[in-house]
């Protein structure tokens, strides 16, 4: 018995420290990449199992179960930090998480603002010096496939904010964050949607929240510009709102928009179309990405600009040329 006793643990014991030499073999080995150096971009609030998923998906080829459990294991899975990171070649699981839990990261900034254009969001990364330029020379649609989204329109797609990156990191990375993030706010205020508004899809939720971004002067005042669009929505008005026909004219807008402009159809002209547009007009922010889904109860069908960045809401038509005389004719 007494025998059986020792071989049993004498197994055990040559299990245990096979298992442990496997395993320091394991995180002190370099993990295969396809190509080097890769991006990993780690955003704030990420668990330990969404980084290891994130680093396969980054293109290593290690398996996000081990790395995960790695992670555990070492006790440091609450020491990692977001950010945008460089992983070089030969880099191994253990040095991996020295990495992330120290927040080995040369960071600059680049800021996309709330009502931009994609063509406004590329160019603000093609100034940035520190930025490795990989998707300088592609095509909007070259780029969204490159992204993950062959076929997808990118106008809007992408949240503004600063978004702090390492020297050398691609361009294309920042914008993987800037839709990534897009992607989950956009999922978020679309679970606050009231009975009120009437898109029926974050899609159009996106594009209206879009025309409000570019609409409003005021924050105070994007619920209540949101519900003369859901209004108009709701009864099939067309939504008649400069911004997109702006918008479909593009580039060549110097800035003064005609009548021969607003009966000029494009797919984005809402005064010969009904209806939203075929995509968003710009980056809207939190804000408006609430208020494309939350409309103020109110029964107004028009607005006008007073003049001093607010605006004159009216329910009626009378009511709404009396606001263009006092405000826009001065009568």
């Amino acid at each position: 018995m007494r025998r059986l006793f020792f071989t049993l643990f004498l197994v055990t014991a040559l299990l245990v420290l096979a298992f442990g030499g496997a395993a320091l073999w394991w995180v002190h080995r370099p993990m295969a990449m396809p190509q080097a150096p890769l991006e990993l971009s780690v955003e704030r609030g990420m668990l330990p199992r969404q980084v290891a998923d994130a680093v396969r998906q980054a293109g290593v080829d290690v398996s996000p179960d081990l790395l995960y459990a790695w992670f555990r294991f070492s006790g440091q899975a609450r020491d990692i930090k977001a950010g945008s990171y460089e992983l070089e070649a030969d880099l191994t699981p253990h040095a991996l998480l020295g990495k992330l839990s120290r927040g080995e990261e040369t960071l600059q900034a680049v800021t996309l603002i709330e009502g931009w254009t994609f063509r406004q969001v590329r160019e603000a990364l093609a100034k940035q010096s520190q930025l490795r330029q990989d998707g300088r020379d592609l095509s909007d649609a070259e780029l969204m496939a490159r992204l993950g989204r062959p076929g997808q329109h990118p106008e809007g797609r992408f949240f503004p904010d600063t978004y702090r990156f390492s020297k050398g990191s691609s361009d294309l990375a920042v914008l993987r964050r800037a839709m990534g993030v897009m992607d989950r706010r956009l999922e978020w205020a679309w679970t606050q949607r009231s009975p009120a508004a009437a898109v029926s899809t974050p899609e159009q939720a996106l594009i209206l929240a879009s025309i409000i971004e570019k609409e409003t002067g005021q924050r105070s005042e994007r619920a209540e510009v949101s519900a003369v669009f859901n209004n108009r929505l709701r009864i099939g008005m067309p939504l008649q709102t400069d911004p997109t026909v702006i918008y479909g004219i593009g580039p060549s807008f110097d800035g003064n928009l005609r009548r021969r402009d607003l009966q000029t159809d494009t797919p984005w002209n809402t005064y010969t179309r009904p209806g939203l547009p075929p995509t968003p007009i710009a980056m809207p922010g939190r804000e408006s990405l609430v208020a494309a889904v939350q409309p103020a109860d109110s029964k107004a069908l028009y607005f006008v600009s007073r003049g001093d960045g607010t605006s004159q809401f009216s329910g009626t038509l009378d009511e709404h040329n009396r606001a263009v005389n006092q405000y826009q004719r001065k009568r």
